[in-house]
């Protein structure tokens, strides 16, 4: 299970071996766990690894980035409107209440506002690295497996058979999308926008105000450094 020492590692193998970053994207993600996990630092499986984990990797190849006037894309979830739509700042392991789509719902969350309140900082700093959030869709990949309930499971094999999920090739479109093209803003969220955001043509998605609520954002940035021991060089 991830650890920060691991992070930390691999970011170091990416600086000695890639003189040059164009584009980072934060994709890396586990869904649905049905029973609480914690990671070898002791947080939630989900909002460690979907959160934290990305959160310490982008902070250490930040300049690398800034070097070459850089993207950081993160990918996020539709899964996000589906919990709180808040952080759970006083049981952020979710001893308490856990419950798998709730806690998966928070972690995109999480990401989401950490891409946005990057985007105000690197703004006041006078960086050269831009940053988009974008979602798959519903996308035929591993992502839900082995250690989702059984219902979960079973709901999602009938999506995949009734096609309400497209292949993964196409879920990684906005992905793509957002590393590449060129007049994008930032302060959006891309994904498919056919039904239910599962599918269809990449476009501009509807962004909730909870996610943008800018006292959350701040909060939950100042935790994030303390929680994986990183001071951003912004």
């Amino acid at each position: 299970m991830l650890s920060w020492p691991l992070v930390r590692s691999a970011s170091e193998q990416v600086l000695e071996k890639v003189e040059q970053i164009d584009a980072l994207i934060c994709n890396g993600a586990i869904a649905q766990i049905a029973k609480q996990e914690l990671t070898v630092d002791g947080f939630e499986s989900q909002l460690g690894v979907n959160h934290y984990g990305h959160f310490l990797l982008c902070a250490l190849l930040f300049e690398r980035l800034e070097a070459s006037k850089g993207r950081i894309v993160v990918v996020a979830s539709e899964g996000h409107k589906m919990g709180l739509r808040t952080i759970q700042f006083d049981d952020m392991n979710w001893d308490k209440n856990y419950n798998p789509n709730k806690v998966y719902s928070q972690s995109k969350l999480a990401q989401m506002m950490f891409a946005y309140e990057l985007q105000d900082k690197i703004k006041s700093a006078n960086k050269n690295v831009k940053v988009y959030v974008c979602h798959p869709g519903a996308s035929q990949t591993s992502l839900i497996n082995e250690k989702a309930n059984l219902a979960t499971r079973i709901s999602w094999a009938l999506m995949v058979k009734i096609g309400l999920a497209q292949s993964a090739e196409k879920g990684a479109y906005p992905e793509v999308m957002c590393a590449t093209e060129e007049n994008l803003k930032q302060r959006a969220y891309y994904g498919p926008s056919g039904l239910m955001n599962f599918g269809g043509p990449v476009g501009e998605c509807e962004l909730g105000s909870f996610v943008l609520d800018k006292q959350i954002l701040t909060k939950l940035w100042a935790l994030s450094e303390k929680e994986t021991f990183v001071k951003w060089p912004l």
